[in-house]
């Protein structure tokens, strides 16, 4: 269905009949309310309807008549219900219940309780009806889904320009020793450090485009990418994709999740070919005698290692009037990122992937993450001189402890994975673990 229109109606009564009685149904604007009672636990009332409502372009989610009394006013009554149902009203309820109930479309970890009205009769197969007076005091409330793409994205293009001008500016100043005066009085002087840019920008948002593509794929509600201008050593913080939509299953959890990695490894190392073969970069004579000059050192990973032993280009040069070209730096760039992402905790990509494999088991590896970072910060702590190492991983480390407790994204359905995507994964970690180093940078070396 065209996304960009709301849509005309929802599921009727009779296709949710099976794990909702519904006793009315009520609309404001575009919104659809179902009043009645769960005729089962909300996990898989959430595996029922989550289907449903989402072919016919809505969200939907359980709750109580209390916390949607404001808007159950005088509301325009559908013709939904069936006979002996359709006729009640929802003011006729004979109380209200304040007890939360678990939003069937955010519900991270749906409940084993089943829900059932005080007096009921047991049907065939199961399932159960009230008898004597409505109580309609449970709601699924269904609001059409918001479109991908609505008009033209300027905040996320916002962004982007500026995490560009960020970037360049880091670029030409820091990495093509451009000085500031300089690009005062010629700004054009900026796009020097175009390759540079290209290569920071090209991965990260090949990554993200690896992500939406699997996001249209699965036909899940999120946003374009949002670009983060920073002005650090690369120009920027990253991006991120705001996912609004649940994921309907293990697989398009996992193909989302791992989609962004892969795509970006491979932009990172066209990126790290590329800058081998670059000219390398002279060092202005002013900088090597400027005493506030500061020297950073960055250790490669052993998949830039490997990349340079294959192309048989040199990562670095003796003179010290030369550097290595920015380009391999983007390279170097992508493959942390990679890294980082991977850690198989929370909302990162390692944690849906490792959610996708394992299940809720995952929470158990979630946990260990934060450890493991600890633990690699003390014993470089303790065993060398790299204070900057230590300060990096013990913060990632703190950062993991609070994804961990966040928890990983929940699938609708939740059965396990083929062989085939296992295989992936594992793979996946393996180019993971290429892109890591215990010392990624030393500053003052």
């Amino acid at each position: 269905m065209d996304e960009s229109r709301t849509p005309a109606d929802g599921p009727s009564v009779d296709d949710i009949a099976s794990v909702f009685h519904v006793d009315d149904v009520r609309r404001r604007e575009d919104t659809l309310y179902y009043l009645g009672t769960p005729l089962t636990t909300s996990g898989t009332l959430e595996r029922e309807l989550w289907p449903l409502f989402h072919d016919a372009g809505y969200t939907v989610s359980l709750s109580t008549r209390a916390q949607v009394e404001a808007d159950l006013g005088p509301v325009e009554s559908t013709a939904h219900g069936r006979s002996g149902s359709a006729g009640h009203n929802a003011s006729d309820s004979q109380g209200t219940a304040d007890e939360a109930v678990d939003p069937v479309g955010d519900d991270p970890e749906p409940t084993d309780v089943t829900v059932e009205p005080a007096d009921t009769t047991r049907l065939n197969g199961g399932a159960t009806r009230g008898i004597g007076p409505v109580q309609s005091q449970y709601v699924l409330v269904a609001e059409p889904r918001t479109p991908h793409v609505d008009g033209i994205p300027w905040m996320n293009l916002f962004f982007f320009v500026l995490t560009v001008g960020s970037t360049l500016l880091v670029g030409a100043t820091t990495w093509y020793y451009i000085p500031l005066s300089a690009i005062e009085s010629n700004p054009l002087r900026l796009l020097e450090a175009l390759p540079f840019v290209l290569a920071i920008l090209g991965p990260l948002a090949i990554h993200e485009l690896g992500h939406y593509v699997m996001i249209r794929y699965y036909d899940v509600d999120a946003s374009l990418p949002y670009f983060i201008p920073f002005p650090s050593l690369i120009g920027t913080m990253g991006a991120v994709i705001r996912m609004r939509g649940r994921i309907p299953s293990r697989k398009a959890l996992f193909d989302i999740g791992v989609a962004g990695p892969l795509a970006g490894l491979v932009a990172t190392v066209v990126v790290t070919v590329i800058g081998l073969y670059a000219d390398p970069i002279s060092v202005p004579q002013e900088v090597l005698d400027n005493p506030s000059s500061t020297s950073i050192r960055f250790n490669y990973p052993l998949l830039l290692q490997g990349l340079g032993a294959l192309t048989g280009q040199p990562l670095g040069y003796p003179d010290p009037t030369q550097t290595a070209s920015p380009i391999i730096f983007g390279g170097w760039v992508g493959m942390f990122v990679t890294l980082l992402n991977l850690l198989p905790v929370g909302q990162f990509d390692g944690g849906h992937i490792t959610r996708a494999v394992l299940g809720p088991r995952q929470e158990t590896l979630a946990a260990a993450v934060p450890a493991g970072l600890f633990a690699l910060a003390g014993y470089l702590y303790f065993f060398t001189d790299a204070t900057n190492a230590v300060i990096l991983w013990g913060f990632w480390g703190v950062l993991a402890m609070a994804l961990a407790y966040g928890g990983p994204a929940t699938p609708v359905r939740d059965e396990p994975l083929d062989t085939r995507r296992k295989a992936v994964a594992a793979l996946t970690f393996v180019l993971g673990l290429l892109c890591f180093t215990p010392i990624p940078f030393q500053i003052g070396v």
